[in-house]
Formats: C-alpha cells, sequence, structure tokens
C-alpha cells in the first residue's frame, strides 16, 4: 500500500483485475477531504440561510413547514432536470440515473418519506427556536440514538468505549443546556424539536438502508422519491396548521 510505503514504485500497482490503475493515495485523500470540506461549507451555508428564513424580523415569513414544503419542491425540480439533462447529453457526459414516477415504488419508500419528513421538520423548527451557535447541540444526540435503536431495532450491541463516548456526548448536551441558561436564551422547545430531529435522523439512516434495494440502490432514485413523497406529505400538514393566507401574501 502506498500509506505504508511497502510497494515498489517500479511494479505496477495492484489492480481490481480489469488492467486499470488505482489512484494514488495522496490524490484520493485529496479527493475525500475536499468533499468533507465542500460538504461542510454547503452544510454550514444551509444552516445560516435557513435561520434567516426561519427567524428574520425583516422577513417576518413565519412558516417553517412552507419553507420545508419548498425546499423538497427544489430538490424534486432538480433531480428531475438532471434527469433530463443526462438524456439528452452524449453517452458518459453526465452520470444520472432516469426518473420515472413509479407509484409502487413510492409507496415502499413511503415509510422512510414519513421519518423524512419528521427529520427536516424538526430540525428547521429547532433552528428557528435556537441560536446557530447552539444549533449543532441541540441535535447532539443523534450518536446516542443511533446506539439505542441500533440495539432496539436491529438487535446489534455494541461496545464498552462506545457506551463511554455516548455518556460524554450526554454530558456535553447537559452542558450546553446550562450555559444557554446561564445566557438567558435557553429555548426547551428548540431542545424538544433537536431531540426529536435527533431521534429521526437516526431512524432515517436505518430505513434508507431498508428502502434502497426498492429503488436498486440508488441514492439519486432514493432522494428524488423522497421528496416527491414529501411534497404531497406536506400539503395537508400546512392546510391543517395555517399559515396559508401568509404564503399567499408574502
Amino acid at each position: 500500500m502506498a500509506l505504508s510505503g511497502a510497494a515498489d514504485p517500479l511494479l505496477p500497482a495492484e489492480g481490481d483485475g480489469s488492467g486499470r490503475r488505482e489512484p494514488p493515495f495522496a490524490l484520493r485523500a485529496a479527493r475525500i477531504a475536499l468533499v468533507v470540506c465542500v460538504y461542510w461549507a454547503i452544510s454550514i451555508t444551509m444552516v445560516f440561510l435557513n435561520k434567516y428564513l426561519l427567524d428574520s424580523p425583516t422577513l417576518g415569513l413565519d412558516a417553517p413547514l412552507f419553507v420545508t414544503f419548498s425546499q423538497c419542491a427544489v430538490t424534486t425540480l432538480l433531480c428531475k432536470g438532471f434527469s433530463l439533462l443526462a438524456a439528452c447529453s452524449p453517452p458518459g457526459a453526465l452520470d444520472f440515473p432516469s426518473l420515472r414516477l413509479d407509484l409502487k415504488v413510492s409507496r415502499s419508500v413511503l415509510p422512510l418519506s414519513l421519518v423524512f419528513i419528521g427529520m427536516i421538520t424538526f430540525n428547521n423548527l429547532c433552528l428557528k427556536h435556537v441560536g446557530v451557535a447552539f444549533y449543532n447541540v441541540g441535535r447532539s444526540l443523534t450518536t446516542v440514538f443511533n446506539v439505542l435503536l441500533s440495539y432496539l431495532l436491529l438487535k446489534q450491541t455494541t461496545s464498552f468505549y462506545a457506551l463511554l463516548t455516548c455518556g460524554v456526548i450526554i454530558g456535553g448536551f447537559w452542558l450546553g443546556i446550562d450555559q444557554e441558561g446561564a445566557e438567558g436564551t435557553l429555548s426547551w422547545i428548540g431542545i424538544a424539536f433537536g431531540i426529536l430531529a435527533s431521534l429521526c435522523v437516526s431512524l432515517n439512516a436505518i430505513y434508507t438502508k431498508k428502502v434502497l434495494p426498492a429503488v436498486d440502490s440508488s441514492i439519486w432514485r432514493l432522494t428524488f422519491y423522497n421528496n416527491v413523497n414529501a411534497c404531497v406529505l406536506f400539503l395537508p400538514l400546512m392546510l391543517l396548521f395555517g399559515g396559508k393566507s401568509l404564503h399567499y401574501k408574502f
């Protein structure tokens, strides 16, 4: 391996039997680092944008469900747009699966979509009631729920050190609550939404693994069906919880 320095640079690199050479370790590491950095940048940017949309006094849009519905609708349109673009592009120019709405597949993805709706809705509600700095603290119990649900639903046990790590996370969670209370900005409803969001994130990972075979293990198809289902389910929720006149006014 290149990392250990044991390989002879004069010998051909070990491949997968197809005659292709693996990229150097430094190149693969750089790609991974670039993807992680881009993810961080987009994630942080989305947190600040959502905070502005949900809690800006100048914007005055007090409609978290409408904001979340709009994000799902845009994601659906982007997926469909890329699918059409890939179909019109030369072969190999754009690797994107064809997307066609199948009601049978949509029903198979529905349990995941319900969890997905809870995840993104509680995320946005948590962000609406707490500051950006406390937002990640409010959602820090995802790892704890991962361990708990893996045992309850998948019957998978974990190591003592993983349980010890969960104890540290819970301690940090309560410390963050204590410091937020000392600052006078503690919101218990925001904390409750953060805990529910953490629970839904864990359930989302479990159900994603279960329903992937229904979409031929394609993440893009799963994203498309998930957001289509979410858009349909959000419509009665928005009517049920009001705010329709605010959407028209805005």
